[in-house]
């Protein structure tokens, strides 16, 4: 998908070496759960991340104290941007971006009298620290939400502007909005709203989303829909799971939606019948972690695995390299054109130097 022909324009803020809005790439964030008071559990999991291809991550900072673990990470040489999770205390806030930290994110409306919103906006434009409003559906104001009478759409937007108003009062508009609910319908409406009302960069997730399989769904629907419609700028999938489930979700979302220049190995396979004659549910399985483990799930390109005649040559004739399969055997398809017949013991490592022989032409 051409996602800068359709993409709301949204200004471009700057998270330490990463822009978020403009025409850049979507960026892919996480958050760290251990406890940041322990700075070298932290750093692992980072690393880990990093390594995920994660382009953001958050750590919540709950004290001073826990600030200073901003400081161990930027002298462990963390490559990307960390942002500070800030509630109530806006000393917290001030604390981390003396550290070094590339954004904070906090609801200035929390944080107590205009003077100490006032303390953080300086000390963030100082620095050129953006800050990020995050509006959950279970966190509203109780004003607003007797107003609304519900965590509706409309109380996500009205909450995010009353906060947003606050730095601008300030003159602050280094702002990423964010509105997030664990009820995908509502997550869907509140953005759309937000887009049309503004031009901050939005940050979208389904917040409290579940397990890595429900979880995974619910934010490929909320997340996805949105980014179809244009709609966002940097993105969190959020899972009770291991953190770097998350990086892997989110670069499924973005490959599924064939974003131009950030999707990653699109895999077609055929769900199977009577027709197959070619464990094809095994070796799918098969060929995907073997691409994993080669590192080549970033390539993108189009793979199609194909059970039988019916289907599989015009799916693989899309594909820049597929398999179609026989009985016992396989064709080998490469841009349309049958390459040669494999038997099915050789399908992986056939395939998989193949498309190592393609990665070398990137």
């Amino acid at each position: 998908m051409d996602f800068n022909s359709i993409r709301r324009r949204a200004r471009a803020v700057r998270v330490g070496g990463v822009t978020v809005g403009g025409t850049a790439p979507i960026a892919i964030q996480s958050m760290t759960n251990t406890d940041t008071h322990d700075a070298a559990a932290t750093l692992a999991q980072i690393r880990a991340l990093e390594a995920a291809g994660c382009d953001i991550v958050r750590i919540t900072v709950p004290d001073v104290e826990a600030a200073k673990t901003v400081s161990y990470l930027k002298e462990a040489g963390v490559r990307i941007p960390v942002v500070a999770d800030i509630h109530f205390d806006y000393r917290v806030a001030i604390a981390c971006a003396e550290r070094g930290v590339d954004k904070i994110r906090i609801n200035p409306g929390n944080i107590g009298d205009e003077e100490r919103v006032r303390a953080v906006c300086d000390a963030c434009r100082a620095r050129n620290i953006p800050i990020r409003i995050g509006v959950n559906g279970g966190s509203l104001e109780k004003s607003i939400l007797a107003r609304h009478g519900a965590p509706t759409a409309e109380a996500l937007c009205e909450s995010a502007f009353y906060h947003a108003s606050l730095l601008e009062k300030f003159d602050f508009h280094d702002i990423v909005l964010s509105l997030k609910a664990s009820d995908v319908s509502t997550m869907l409406a509140a953005n759309r709203l937000l887009a049309a009302r503004c031009d901050y960069p939005i940050h979208l997730g389904v917040t409290e989303a579940g397990s890595a399989r429900m979880g995974s769904i619910k934010s490929a629907i909320g997340i996805g829909a949105l980014l179809a419609e244009g709609i966002g700028d940097t993105v969190r999938v959020s899972l009770t799971a291991d953190p770097v489930e998350e990086i892997a979700a989110a670069h499924d979302i973005l490959t599924a939606l064939a974003i131009k220049g950030q999707s990653g190995m699109h895999i077609v396979s055929c769900p199977t019948c009577g027709r197959t004659k070619i464990d094809l549910i095994a070796l799918a399985a098969r060929f995907e972690e073997a691409a994993r483990a080669e590192g080549l799930l970033d390539l993108p390109i189009r793979v199609a695995l194909m059970g039988c005649p019916v289907n599989g040559p015009g799916e693989a004739r899309e594909a820049d390299i597929g398999i179609c399969g026989g009985e016992g055997e396989a064709l080998l398809i490469a841009k349309g054109e049958i390459v040669r017949k494999i038997p099915e013991s050789d399908v992986i490592a056939v395939l998989i130097a193949e498309i190592k022989r393609i990665k070398e032409t990137y």
